[in-house]
């Protein structure tokens, strides 16, 4: 295995980890016990975690350690409103671009999708390679270096706050399934709002976790909603 695929199998595994809060946010690690923990050793760790450095999962202070970030409402919210400009081009250039490779990967994704029986660590690498999936069939490198660190930032919040765990794994599941069915379809108007509907979704789960009391219908009233 070449040094660009560990560098990547470090940065899946450092993600993973810090996604699904085994390293706890606020916490400062080192780079040895990245190493031990991934089984990796240090260049592919450090190549990784300057990647994360970049896409913000982690801060990086030389000669004291890694620091892993706590995530926000706000910054959610933010980063979500970029999310779905992005990720609505990304479906338009993929309605139009998909190979039929592309569109036959989606269709078995889109397949997966309608399981029941998703573990979380199961249903966080579905979701990265949903991603993955449309993203590369929009045949444009620059949009996929731009889109991952929000997809990335974005999951890494909504593990960290979901608590019914099968009730929103199978409303993500679905909302998901939706888009890839639009671009198989080649329906470009579908895909747009198949990703607007679950930017919606992950807004009203962002604000929910702050006020969870406020119905839905008032949430998505909100400036950023829709």
């Amino acid at each position: 295995m070449g040094s660009g695929a560990k560098a990547e199998e470090a940065y899946q595994a450092l993600e993973e980890l810090i996604v699904f809060q085994r390293l706890e946010p606020g916490t400062l690690v080192s780079e040895t016990q990245l190493t031990e923990l991934t089984g990796l050793g240090r260049t592919p760790v450090r190549e990784a975690l300057q990647r994360l450095a970049r896409h913000r999962m982690v801060h990086i202070y030389p000669n004291r350690g890694v620091l892993i970030p706590a995530t926000s409402v706000e910054e959610q919210l933010r980063l979500l409103e970029l999310r779905l400009s992005l990720e609505k081009l990304a479906v338009c250039l993929a309605c139009e671009r998909a190979t039929a490779s592309d569109r036959r990967h989606m269709e078995e994704m889109a397949s997966t999708l309608e399981r029941d029986d998703f573990t979380m660590d199961e249903y966080a690498g579905t979701v990265r390679d949903t991603h993955g999936l449309i993203v590369r069939a929009s045949h444009n490198n620059y949009l996929a270096d731009a889109i991952a660190p929000l997809q990335g930032l974005s999951r890494r919040f909504w593990f960290a706050h979901v608590k019914d765990h099968a009730a929103e794994i199978h409303a993500g599941a679905r909302l998901h399934r939706a888009i890839l069915t639009a671009i198989v379809t080649t329906d470009p108007k579908a895909a747009e709002q198949a990703v607007e509907n679950l930017n919606r979704y992950l807004v009203d789960f962002a604000y929910a976790t702050i006020r969870p009391s406020v119905e839905t219908t008032d949430r998505s009233a909100r400036p950023g909603a829709n």
